[in-house]
């Protein structure tokens, strides 16, 4: 099994890298494993409380869980992924169900901040954007995906957002083995990405090929 972090700001195209990624690949051969399905459950704490939660902490995501969800899944174990709900912030009764596969692809914006998570992966991506470019698809996902204000999303980004990925996202870049500039617009980097991918998934020895 690869194991394949992609990593990088909110907002940089991680999710465009990774279907393009997919879109290469032969069909069936990889699972996604986002951070996103990791967040904590908040249903303990009231609805204003759940407002205010700093998604852009490392401390907002069970990693433990995450870790032994990949651990599973690398022995040939099937997982009951969590499913987050970003309006509720809370986790839903229901899970999804991911089977082994050869290749297996963990992505979030903090997922290079935990040691013990990107030492499990064969290789690390962060993809980087400017900060202009972020902060415009920010506002775009959050207004629609998440039912928030325009002034609600550029607060969040000036007191949570912006320090958090100074602070967090913008250092665990130095972990990453290959950075992708402009997201999903670099072609170039994503076929070299993908190559990579291909070349470890035919590969005959234990080695990882780069």
């Amino acid at each position: 099994m690869l194991i394949v972090g992609i990593a990088g700001g909110t907002g940089s195209g991680k999710t465009t890298v990774v279907k393009k990624i997919i879109e290469k690949l032969p069909e069936g051969e990889v699972v996604i494993m986002p951070q996103d399905s990791y967040y904590k459950d908040n249903s303990h704490l009231p609805i204003e409380q759940r407002q205010e939660i700093n998604f852009d902490h490392p401390g907002s995501v069970e990693f433990p869980l995450l870790i032994n969800h990949l651990k599973k899944l690398k022995n040939g174990e099937i997982i009951n992924m969590p499913i987050y709900s970003y309006l509720t912030c809370t986790r839903a009764d229901e899970t999804v169900k991911l089977q082994p596969k050869h290749v297996v692809i963990v992505e979030g914006i903090m997922i290079l901040t935990d040691k013990k998570l990107r030492e499990m992966m064969d290789i690390r991506v962060f993809v980087d954007a400017d900060a202009d470019d972020r902060l415009a698809r920010v506002i775009k996902r959050d207004i629609i995906e998440r039912g928030r204000s325009v002034d609600k999303v550029l607060d969040r980004y000036e007191k949570t957002v912006k320090p958090m990925h100074l602070q967090f996202i913008e250092p665990s870049k130095r972990f990453a083995d290959i950075i992708v500039p402009q997201g999903g617009n670099n072609k170039v980097a994503i076929n070299i990405l993908t190559s990579i991918i291909e070349r470890n998934l035919s590969r005959s020895s234990g080695k990882l090929q780069i």
